[in-house]
């Protein structure tokens, strides 16, 4: 009997064998067409409950399978996986095709739609249905038939290019490591990064010490490894994922998905696939993405370049180099922001032990909103790493289940995210609650130490976190608009704002306690990490722009030309590049971001909701960071709502003005008189 095809709340993880997903996908794929089905042949006139609530409800079943296999095939996958996953893919995308393409069922949405103005909606069932429209159209329900065939083929090979895409940058990860068998080698390496090294090499029954390309490898060993030619390697690996003469290389396939989208783009009568895209985001246009993109370049280049000029001198002055390289910004940065601060981030990891900055992300969430968390073993899970509690509210009532997988392992792709198994949508008068999973990759405890987690860890913990309140405490009718069902320069909002909360010394004394006597974290180093913040922020803004203005050359213009991915990278980022040229690198060929992961034509939303939060964070400054009516505000007009109004909509509602930019200057350092 196939567990995925049973009726379950929580998802059977243990039950479930690597043969079951195929017939699982084919028989939820069966049940979502019938249900179609049963919309199609409703003799009744189109209403908004019998066409448009009973299409937001269809496919439940797909979903749910869906949300299992491709979370797996991110947090712990296998070959056996990835090749079910460019099985099902096309499957998935003929299924979407089928259902946007049926002309029968357009026609019965846009009757719905024609006469939205005389239905007297709700601002929910308002978006509901525009929502809906657009899927449609903006999806080639209005094409004539051949066009809609050249549309299927599209986006079959779209699927199929972004799953090799991935699996292309995950099998060059695993590929290399860096072995170590001369102790020197690892002078100015901190003991914990050692260990893990030493531990890796045990498991791999290697002598010595293994650095891989993993981050919680890959980052300390840049940063402090003082060895200038074993950074210089291990860097240009980095750089060099699939854009190396082997069977990983990606050129090819970036290429073709450039080409592709943008083929697909002017099919549904879009100039480029940045103008498909940004129609609905909040920034609308390619162009306000420049403008916004541009003006934030003027304002930061020119600190970024005092920044750089100053580390150059600084590198010169420590150990003679002339030519300052990719391979040296972390090591240097590090060592004058100790200089400059006082600040080891080694002297800070032991106040950040991982349990403790779990319990005090869930603290300043229980003093903002209310909300409690109990860890429970009583539900399945995917890996014996994973955690999982139970989430409720100030009155005992159920919230969300919450699954939190802390720890890299082979299988598992780098970066951290949030994602849900299910999500929230009242149904029947239910209110259907949704469960919700962050994933990272922490260095792992070692025999002699816990999980000690880096500041910048800490940070990711609290951001991964904000994007889960925004699924827990999802509270809307439809799941097509609930929780982080938002415009994708919206959904960074609530994960950036908690991250400010990472600075604040009423936060920090909730859970900075040193993990051997629990004394909490001294108030001098709070004072260095608030004062080190904007440490380098010039060039850590140059380099978020320089990313989303790669992104916009990719998909902001017709690509049919571009015949090198190196070259044409080399000129998008002329603007914004400090550092010289690594001949052997490219980052095009593994940025996953905007060729696996959704962010096409998207990037630019990480600075864009920076100035949301800055802005937002100031009005909580203002009254008080854990001032309860700033917090109830904010759940109410923003983390509950999900998509269910336009996002200007609902921020100025929380906040009752629109955003400026002057907030995040301010706090980057970057406002001058």
């Amino acid at each position: 009997m196939n567990p995925l095809l049973q009726e379950f709340d929580t998802a059977p993880f243990s039950e479930i064998k690597n043969t079951d997903y195929k017939e699982a996908f084919k028989k939820a794929i069966e049940i979502a067409k019938n249900e179609i089905s049963q919309i199609i042949s409703n003799d009744e006139t189109p209403s908004f409950e019998n066409t448009t609530v009973a299409l937001d409800f269809t496919g439940e079943k797909l979903s749910r399978v869906s949300s299992i296999f491709f979370n797996l095939n991110s947090a712990e996958t296998n070959d056996e996986i990835q090749q079910i996953a460019k099985e099902v893919s096309p499957w998935l995308s003929e299924f979407k095709n089928d259902m946007i393409l049926n002309k029968v069922l357009f026609t019965r949405v846009k009757a719905v739609y024609d006469q939205k103005e005389s239905l007297s909606l709700t601002p929910e069932q308002e978006t509901l249905l525009e929502k809906q429209y657009k899927g449609f159209s903006r999806n080639g329900a209005n094409l004539n038939k051949s066009s809609q065939q050249k549309l299927r083929e599209l986006d079959a090979e779209l699927s199929k290019l972004s799953l090799q895409f991935g699996e292309n940058v995950l099998a060059e990860t695993n590929a290399y490591e860096l072995v170590i068998t001369n102790k020197s080698q690892l002078s100015g390496l901190p003991e914990s990064a050692k260990e893990a090294a030493k531990m890796l090499a045990q498991e791999k029954g290697v002598t010595g010490w293994v650095f891989t390309l993993d981050y919680p490898s890959y980052i300390p060993f840049m940063t402090y490894a003082d060895d200038r030619e074993l950074r210089k390697e291990l860097s240009i690996a980095f750089g060099k994922k699939a854009f190396q003469q082997n069977k990983n290389n990606n050129e090819d396939v970036v290429l073709k998905i450039v080409n592709l989208r943008h083929q697909r783009a002017n099919l549904l009568g879009y100039p480029t696939h940045a103008h498909f895209v940004l129609e609905d985001r909040m920034a609308e246009t390619p162009k306000k993405v420049l403008d916004f993109s541009n003006d934030l370049l003027l304002k930061a280049k020119p600190a970024a370049e005092r920044e750089f000029k100053n580390l150059e001198n600084y590198a010169k002055k420590l150990d003679g180099i002339d030519q300052l390289q990719k391979w040296d910004g972390a090591y240097y940065s590090e060592k004058l922001k100790k200089e400059l601060f006082n600040l080891d981030q080694e002297l800070l990891k032991p106040y950040f032990k991982l349990e403790n900055v779990i319990n005090g992300v869930f603290s300043v969430t229980t003093k903002l909103y209310g909300l409690h968390f109990k860890q429970i073993y009583t539900i399945d899970k995917y890996h014996e790493d994973v955690k999982t509690y139970e989430v409720s509210d100030g009155n005992s009532n159920f919230i969300s289940y919450l699954y939190a997988d802390f720890h890299p392992r082979a299988g598992k792709r780098n970066g951290a995210w949030m994602t849900s198994f299910k999500s929230q949508q009242i149904k029947n008068d239910i209110n259907d609650r949704p469960h919700i999973s962050i994933v990272c990759n922490f260095t792992k405890p070692t025999e002699t130490k816990p999980s000690l987690l880096t500041f910048n860890e800490v940070t990711t913990l609290f951001h991964e976190f904000g994007h889960a309140l925004h699924g827990m405490l999802a509270n809307t009718t439809y799941n097509s608009l609930s929780g982080t069902s938002v415009s994708w320069d919206f959904v960074e909002l609530p994960s950036q704002v908690l991250e400010n909360w990472c600075y604040e010394k009423e936060a920090l004394e909730l859970f900075a306690k040193h993990y051997e006597t629990n004394e909490v974290i001294p108030m001098e180093y709070v004072t260095k990490i608030k004062e080190s913040a904007s440490f380098h922020e010039g060039m850590q803004t140059l380099r978020q722009l320089s990313f989303g203005l790669l992104d916009m050359a990719w998909h902001g213009q017709d690509p049919s030309n571009i015949e090198n991915v190196k070259t044409f990278e080399a000129d998008a980022f002329s603007e914004t590049q400090l550092y010289p040229d690594v001949k052997e690198n490219c980052m095009s060929t593994s940025f996953s971001h905007i060729f696996q992961g959704g962010y096409s034509a998207g990037y630019y939303s990480y600075k864009w909701a920076e100035v949301l939060d800055a802005d937002a964070f100031e009005y909580f400054k203002e009254q008080g960071i854990f001032n309860s009516e700033i917090a109830a505000k904010f759940k109410e007009h923003v983390l509950s709502k999900g998509g269910t109004e336009k996002p200007m909509v609902l921020y100025k509602r929380f906040r009752g003005q629109e955003p400026t930019v002057d907030a995040l200057l301010k706090r980057a350092g970057l406002l001058t008189d």
